[in-house]
C-alpha cells in the first residue's frame, strides 16, 4: 500500500426539496383545499476516524464526495425522502483542515469521533403551510435551501509515542528493524526512507509505538531534501529519539544540525522530551568512542547513550530511557468494582 499523507477533497452537501403546490380533490367532497407536502432535506457530509487505516491514499482515487439532494414534496401533504449522508472514512490522527491549508477545521484522535463538514438544506414548505383565514387556497411553496459545497485538505499526522529523527544514514531504519516487526527498506545511501514507518516496540513487557521518519539536512526547513513535509508525523510524539552517526567526523553538526531545523519547524517539537543516542558503536574502538561521546554531551548539554543498531548494543537502556518519558501521558484504566448481585 502507498502511503499518502496530504489530499485534497471536494465535498458537497444535498439541497433540500422543493415543497409541493396542490389541492385535495376527492369526489363528492365540495371544499378540498391545499395538501401540498414539504421537500425532504439533502444529505449531510461528515468525516469519521476509524480504526484499520493509517494512509489517505483512498482519497487519490476518489476525490469527490456529493451527497444527493431530498426529494420534492408530493400532494396528499406527502414529504419528500430525505437524502442519506455521505462519510469520510479517515485514519485516526488525520487534520481537516479549510482551502487555505492552515485553517483547522477538525482533528480527529480517537476512534470513532465524527465531525460534520457540510449540512444538508432544508427542504421547502408545501402550499398547506401558507394556508390562513384570508388565503384559503394557496399556490405558494418554498424551494429547498441549497447545500453547501466547499474545498477542504486532510493531513494525516500518525500518532506514535516516539518518533525518530536524524540525519540520512544515522541507522533510523535500521533500528527500528531492530526493535520491531517493521520492516523498513535499508539501504547504504542517504534517503532510502521515503515515507514514514511504525512499529511496535517492547521492553520489559511493554509496548509502545514508534515511528521513522525520512533524514533531515541542513535546509530542510526551506525545501531542501525531501524538505519538512514528515516532520509533521513525529509532532503528536511523547518524546523524540535523536540519533547521531558516531562514525561521523562531525558529530557535533550532525546533531546541531537537526535541532536547528526542528526548532525552525515548530516549537513544538522543541519542547518535547529527547533521548539522544550515539549509534554505530560497533564500529569504533573504546578511546574514539569516549572522546566522541564527551564532545556530543559538550554540544548537547544532557547525556548521551551508546548504542548500536546492527549488533543490538544498547538498545534495550535506549528503549527503557524512552519509556520513562512515555510512561506519564499513559493513564491507567479505571478500576471496575464488583457491584453486589441482585435477584
Amino acid at each position: 500500500m502507498k502511503f499518502l499523507d496530504l489530499a485534497k477533497v471536494y465535498i458537497r452537501s444535498g439541497g433540500g426539496g422543493a415543497g409541493c403546490v396542490s389541492f385535495r380533490r376527492e369526489k363528492f367532497i365540495e371544499y378540498g383545499g391545499p395538501d401540498g407536502g414539504d421537500g425532504g432535506r439533502g444529505g449531510d457530509v461528515w468525516a469519521v476516524a476509524v480504526e484499520g487505516l493509517n494512509t489517505l491514499i483512498d482519497f487519490r482515487y476518489q476525490q469527490h464526495f456529493f451527497a444527493k439532494s431530498g426529494q420534492h414534496g408530493m400532494g396528499s401533504q406527502m414529504t419528500g425522502k430525505s437524502a442519506d449522508d455521505v462519510e469520510l472514512r479517515i485514519p485516526v490522527g488525520t487534520e481537516i483542515l479549510d482551502e487555505d491549508e492552515e485553517t483547522v477545521i477538525a482533528d480527529l484522535t480517537e476512534v470513532g469521533q465524527r465531525v460534520l463538514l457540510a449540512k444538508g438544506g432544508n427542504g421547502g414548505w408545501g402550499n398547506l403551510h401558507f394556508k390562513s383565514s384570508t388565503n384559503r387556497s394557496p399556490r405558494t411553496a418554498n424551494p429547498g435551501l441549497e447545500g453547501v459545497e466547499r474545498t477542504i485538505w486532510l493531513r494525516l499526522k500518525l500518532i506514535a509515542d516516539a518518533g525518530l529523527v536524524g540525519l540520512p544514514n544515522a541507522g533510523k531504519s535500521t533500528f527500528l528493524a531492530a526493535v520491531s516487526n517493521a520492516r523498513p527498506k535499508i539501504a547504504d545511501y542517504p534517503f532510502t526512507t521515503l515515507h514514514p514507518n511504525l512499529g511496535v516496540v517492547g521492553v520489559d513487557g511493554r509496548e509502545f509505538v514508534m515511528a521513522d521518519i525520512p533524514g533531515l539536512i541542513e535546509g530542510a526547513s526551506e525545501g531542501r531534501g525531501l524538505g519538512d513535509q514528515f516532520l509533521g508525523h513525529v509532532e503528536r510524539s511523547n518524546v523524540l529519539l535523536h540519533l547521531v552517526d558516531g562514525t561521523s567526523e562531525t558529530l557535533a553538526e550532525d546533531a546541531r544540525t537537526i535541532l536547528t531545523e526542528l526548532a525552525a519547524y515548530s516549537p513544538i517539537l522543541m519542547e518535547k522530551p529527547r533521548v539522544t543516542a550515539l549509534n554505530k558503536i560497533d564500529a569504533l574502538d573504546d578511546d574514539v568512542l569516549e572522546e566522541r561521546r564527551a564532545a556530543l554531551e559538550a554540544e548537547l548539554g544532557h547525556p548521551v547513550l551508546l548504542m548500536s543498531g546492527v549488533a543490538r548494543t544498547g538498545v534495550t537502556e535506549v528503549l527503557r530511557a524512552l519509556w520513562t518519558q512515555i510512561e506519564p501521558s499513559r493513564t491507567p484504566p479505571p478500576e471496575q468494582s464488583e457491584a453486589a448481585w441482585q435477584p
